[in-house]
Formats: C-alpha cells, sequence, structure tokens
C-alpha cells in the first residue's frame, strides 16, 4: 500500500512543471543604460542641486532690481480712520503734535511721488541691474563647472574602464601561462621554480584585476553624483575618443585672450565691480537735496462740528536738504569706496589665476598628447619583446624570469598608454573650461 501511494505521489510530482516546483526565476535584471558624455553632461546639468541653486540666486537678484526700481514709482495708501473722543481732550503728551482731536469718520487717499534725489536712486538702479547680470553669469559658471566636473569624472571613468579590460586580459593570459607552465612541470619538462614563478605573475595579474575593479566602482560613484542620482545607476559608457585625436595648441597666449573674454566667472565679476561703482555713487549722493511730492484726498461724511467741510485735498512739494548726522553718510560713502576697490583687486586675481591656469593646461595638454606617441610605441615593443620571451621560454633558450618580465612591462606599457588616451581628453576638456568654453 505504502509503495502505491509513493509511485502516485511521484507521478504527481513528475506532472506539475519544473518551474512550478522551483518557484518562479527571477527576472532578469535591465541591462545598463547607454550614456554619451553629452546626455552625462545634460542630465548633470538638469539634475545637480547646484544648477537649481544659482538659478534661483539669480532669479532672487532679478526681485532685487524690483525692489529698488520702486523707489522711482509713486507710493499711493488708502486710509480708513474712526475716533471717538472726550469733548474738549487734547493729546498733550507725547511730542510736538496738534493736539486736537475731533469725533469723525472719514476715508482718504495718499500718493507721494519722488521728484529727484540728483541720481542717487538712478545709481542705485544701475548697481542692482548690474548686480542682476552678475548673478546671471555666476549662473553660467556653474553650468560650465557642473560640464567640466562630468566630463571629468566621465573620462575617468573610461580610463578605468579600459584598464580593467587590461587586467582581466592580462588575468586570462597569466592564466594561461601558468595552466602551460603546470603541464610541462608535470610532465617533468620545467622546473617546480618556473610554476612557483608563474603562479605568482598569476596573483600579481588577480591582485591587479582587483583594484582595477574597485577603481573603476569609485568612478562610477562619482559620476552618478554628478549626474544627481541618489541611488546606483548602472551606466555603459560610450567611447567617443578619437584614436586619432588633434594636437595640443601650440601657444597659449590667443587662449588667454579668449578666456578673458569668455569666462562668465571673470565676466560676473567685473559686473560686480561695475555694480560696486554705481552704488559708490549712489553713497556720496546722500548729501544731495532730496524732493518730492505730496498729495491727500478723502471725505469724512461722520463728523464733528468743528469740522466744517466733508471732504479735503492738498498737494505740495517737500525738498530735504541733509546737514548733519555724525558721519554717517561719510562713512558709508567711504566704506563704499573700499568696497569698490576690493571687487577690482578680486577682478585682477582672477584674471592673473585665469593666465596662470590656461598656460599650465595647455602645457599639460602638449605632454599628454607626446605621451600618447611614446606609449603606443612603447606597447608595440612591450608586445614583440613578449611574443620574442615567449617563443624563446617555450624552446628553452630563457628562463621563467625573462617571461614574467616581459608580462610586467606589456601590462605597464599598456595600462600607460590608456592613461595617456584619457589624460588627453580630460586636458583638452581642461581647457574647454579654462577658456570659457
Amino acid at each position: 500500500m505504502r509503495g502505491f501511494q509513493f509511485a502516485v505521489a511521484l507521478s504527481l510530482m513528475m506532472a506539475i512543471p519544473l518551474g512550478a516546483q522551483m518557484g518562479n526565476p527571477p527576472a532578469p535584471s535591465a541591462p545598463p543604460q547607454t550614456l554619451t558624455i553629452s546626455q552625462a553632461e545634460q542630465i548633470a546639468i538638469r539634475n545637480n542641486p547646484r544648477m537649481a541653486v544659482s538659478r534661483l540666486l539669480a532669479l532672487a537678484q532679478g526681485q532685487v532690481k524690483r525692489e529698488v526700481q520702486s523707489a522711482e514709482l509713486p507710493t499711493v495708501g488708502v486710509d480708513l480712520t474712526a475716533v471717538d473722543s472726550h469733548n474738549g481732550s487734547r493729546i498733550t503728551a507725547g511730542g510736538l503734535n496738534n493736539p486736537t482731536v475731533y469725533q469723525r469718520a472719514a476715508a482718504g487717499a495718499t500718493l507721494q511721488q519722488l521728484i529727484t534725489d540728483f541720481g542717487r536712486t538712478r545709481n542705485l538702479v544701475a548697481s542692482s541691474q548690474l548686480q542682476t547680470q552678475a548673478a546671471q553669469s555666476a549662473q553660467m559658471a556653474t553650468s560650465q563647472d557642473i560640464t567640466f566636473a562630468v566630463d571629468e569624472a566621465f573620462f575617468h571613468a573610461l580610463s578605468t574602464q579600459a584598464v580593467l579590460r587590461v587586467a582581466q586580459e592580462t588575468v586570462d593570459a597569466r592564466q594561461t601561462t601558468a595552466d602551460q607552465v603546470s603541464a610541462l612541470t608535470g610532465a617533468k619538462l620545467k622546473s617546480t621554480l618556473d610554476q612557483s614563478f608563474a603562479n605568482v605573475d598569476l596573483a600579481q595579474a588577480k591582485l591587479l584585476l582587483v583594484d582595477a575593479q574597485n577603481d573603476n566602482e569609485d568612478a562610477m560613484v562619482v559620476l552618478n553624483a554628478l549626474l544627481g542620482n541618489e541611488r546606483a545607476v548602472t551606466y555603459s559608457l560610450v567611447d567617443e575618443t578619437p584614436n586619432a585625436p588633434r594636437p595640443a595648441p601650440d601657444d597659449a597666449e590667443p587662449l588667454v585672450t579668449l578666456a578673458f573674454k569668455q569666462r562668465p566667472d571673470l565676466l560676473s565679476l567685473n559686473e560686480q565691480y561695475a555694480a560696486a561703482q554705481k552704488y559708490s555713487k549712489a553713497e556720496h549722493d546722500l548729501w544731495m537735496p532730496t524732493v518730492s511730492a505730496l498729495g491727500v484726498s478723502g471725505d469724512a461724511p461722520v463728523r464733528a462740528d468743528q469740522i466744517t467741510t466733508p471732504w479735503y485735498g492738498a498737494v505740495g512739494v517737500n525738498v530735504n536738504i541733509p546737514v548733519f548726522n555724525g558721519f554717517l553718510y561719510s562713512a558709508r560713502a567711504k566704506e563704499a569706496d573700499l568696497r569698490a576697490s576690493a571687487a577690482d583687486q578680486q577682478v585682477q586675481s582672477l584674471r592673473q589665476t585665469i593666465a596662470r591656469d590656461v598656460r599650465t593646461t595647455v602645457l599639460e595638454a602638449q605632454s599628454n598628447f607626446h605621451r600618447i606617441a611614446v606609449t603606443q610605441q612603447l606597447v608595440n615593443e612591450a608586445n614583440s619583446a613578449f611574443d620574442l620571451a615567449q617563443t624563446r621560454y617555450k624552446i628553452g633558450l630563457s628562463s621563467i624570469v625573462e617571461l614574467t618580465q616581459a608580462q610586467l612591462v606589456q601590462t605597464q606599457a599598456q595600462i600607460a598608454y590608456v592613461n595617456a588616451r584619457y589624460a588627453y581628453q580630460g586636458s583638452l576638456a581642461a581647457l574647454r573650461f579654462q577658456t570659457g568654453q
């Protein structure tokens, strides 16, 4: 009976599909997204919070301009007043004022308009306009900062990926060599010393692979952060690096001149300096008279008998002439002059920094461009040396030491060539950034 039950259960299990017995297989992981350098720049500009900050600050500075311009426009206010008082009340304390208080309910409007302050408000408006332009230039500078950072991270990630491929190929090649030497050692054709050297060489290659994997993961973490990704996103980077890149510039001086014209951070500082000059003029104009007009009109439908007419209206002109205020205006004018001078020195300092950075970047680009040709030749020579060393070792004309040394030189040459190619692309990106392109 038990044998029959076991047979029935076994037949039922055979009838159930294998997928139902073991559960649904896990869904395949999504393939990595392809990413070009231009796409990376666009994503970073769209997602990086620094861009949002600079854009909001520029918009806020635009509102400051409107605030300052409001002084040139009329000010209109409406008043609603209702007063009840004891008969014969007078305000006898609190300052110099009209002491009479009448019972009334009234509504009226007040209009005030600045006629002239002899250029002070005009200079303040010009200063705020220049500050708005400086904020917009700073926003452009932030965009270029982010673009350059993305370019650097992208080329570094490409470099680490290429080094990772070299490391993996090195492990495969040295594994093959180690297997061959092990087989020859087993056949008593090679010594155990040869096998030990081959295994050491293989272990070094595996260590290189571990380091290359870690460097590549670090590079992708940096790139993800610049793209504004809070979670790690796997990308398949598209390598658009030309096999024959254009040579580096020969002369740095035209690029220095170009940088002086195009660098948005320098443009921002120039605009801040101009704004400081306008503000300094406005502070000196504090001593000038201020002429303004004032008009009032209203109606009092409910009023005391002493108020003989239900409506009122008046216009006038007021001239305010500063005489003495404890040297406040003198100190403010001096402060504005000093701040304008400091802004000018900031411009000069940045110009010197730009000139230095452009020249050093050109030299770096020239060096990296020459390194490409040198390392390419080094790779060719290392490959030839390795092929010769491998042939000599197979026919017994050299030791394992010569072979492992040739393998090491070949790996170092390949890594040097990879680093030179992408370092040159990084130098070109730095040159575009330094010249404001």
